[in-house]
């Protein structure tokens, strides 16, 4: 992947991006490191190129078998419920897709740990992770409704598909102290929600209404 295509031109340069962050700022993202990351990760990488000229709208966009690249708000959102709290150092992400949001993230942690169940997008979001340098992520190809057990607790977990319920196994590989966002409830009124450890008690805050693809199990 040439340098020129990373940077963008036209609709993907660094102009449109900023564009972008204020657009977020705007809709109240405060965190300054998540404002950053949404500058500097070409978003237009991660979609076919023939949407490229839209990579930079405050949109989700088609990533092909019935998944969409979350939009920039969301991925900012969740972000920032995620770190609000201090530094983590684990964390697994449920739902890689075409691995923007593994992107966004990576920096900010110390490892991210992401599970995929179509094999195809796994790959192709191992590969443009790759190309950015990001090395600090583990993938796995598998059903994220059961976590990645052999790798936690975790100090936070990310979910970007919506389950009826939250799965237990979940709540489960959380450290004391962590956090849960994922989107929860069936189509038309899901809500984002983060869950946090304390004191051998869950707590539960609502974050705002959300759309989501459903959280299926298995493997494509």
């Amino acid at each position: 992947m040439t340098d020129l295509r990373i940077a963008g031109i036209g609709m993907t340069s660094a102009r449109t991006r900023d564009r972008l962050v204020q657009r977020l700022r705007d809709q109240g993202i405060v965190n300054p490191a998540v404002l950053e990351r949404i500058r500097n990760v070409p978003r237009h990488i991660f979609v076919d190129e023939a949407l490229g000229s839209r990579a930079y709208e405050d949109t989700a966009l088609p990533i092909g078998f019935g998944q969409t690249i979350s939009q920039p708000y969301i991925v900012a959102r969740m972000t920032e419920a995620l770190l609000d709290g201090g530094p983590l150092a684990r964390v697994l992400e449920i739902g890689t897709g075409c691995g923007y949001q593994s992107a966004v993230l990576s920096p900010l942690v110390t490892t991210l740990f992401t599970i995929e169940r179509i094999a195809p997008l796994m790959e192709r979001a191992r590969e443009r992770l790759k190309e950015l340098g990001m090395r600090n992520v583990r993938f796995r190809h598998g059903d994220g409704s059961v976590g990645w057990k052999a790798h936690g607790p975790f100090d936070g977990i990310l979910v970007a598909a919506a389950p009826l319920s939250v799965p237990a196994a979940w709540l489960q590989q959380l450290k004391p102290g962590g956090r849960l966002i994922v989107p929860v409830g069936p189509e038309g009124e899901q809500q984002l929600v983060r869950f946090t450890q304390k004191d051998q008690r869950l707590e539960k805050q609502n974050l705002g209404p959300v759309a989501f693809v459903p959280l299926l199990g298995g493997t494509g």
